[in-house]
């Protein structure tokens, strides 16, 4: 038999009216930006199933996980190459950071980080760079810390 009891720890029923008022989070919120932070400055994501032929251009923070054939101009913004991400691009950005496979040459304003699984086969024109051990390098590298100087002004 049912007492008030058991009624009363019943959670009550959600109304298509109150459904609406149920907690929303907005997309810019702190929860998103474990993602890697840049939520909040406005940033895009490429997937591991995405496959683009062609140009890239972006005003915005960019994650790449899939793959990509052409040219990616991200000019005052950084580019991360994901872990599943391959590459065959000639990449122009103000910051790249490397877990996947990268072949063309590489113009960076600021920094390049290639992390232990990383891999850039292909020049590389940087103010700074970063290799961790474990990762794959396999072309020039020209180091000019005026790029980053005069990117900044």
């Amino acid at each position: 038999m049912w007492s008030k009891q058991q009624t009363v720890a019943e959670p009550p029923a959600v109304s298509p009216s109150q459904g609406s008022a149920a907690p929303v989070v907005p997309f810019n919120s702190a929860s998103n930006s474990r993602l890697g932070g840049t939520s909040a400055r406005g940033s895009a994501r490429l997937g591991a199933s995405i496959e683009i032929k062609g140009q890239l251009t972006g005003a915005e923070a960019l994650q790449i996980d899939g793959k990509v054939e052409g040219p990616i101009s991200l000019q005052g913004h950084e580019l991360t190459v994901g872990p599943t991400a391959h590459l065959k691009s000639e990449i122009n950005a103000s910051e790249l950071v490397v877990s996947g496979k990268v072949v063309g040459n590489v113009h960076v304003s600021g920094r390049v980080d290639i992390k232990k699984e990383g891999s850039i086969i292909g020049d590389i024109f940087s103010a700074r760079i970063s290799i961790e051990d474990g990762a794959h390098f396999k072309g020039r590298i020209e180091i000019d810390p005026t790029k980053s100087q005069a990117a900044a002004d």
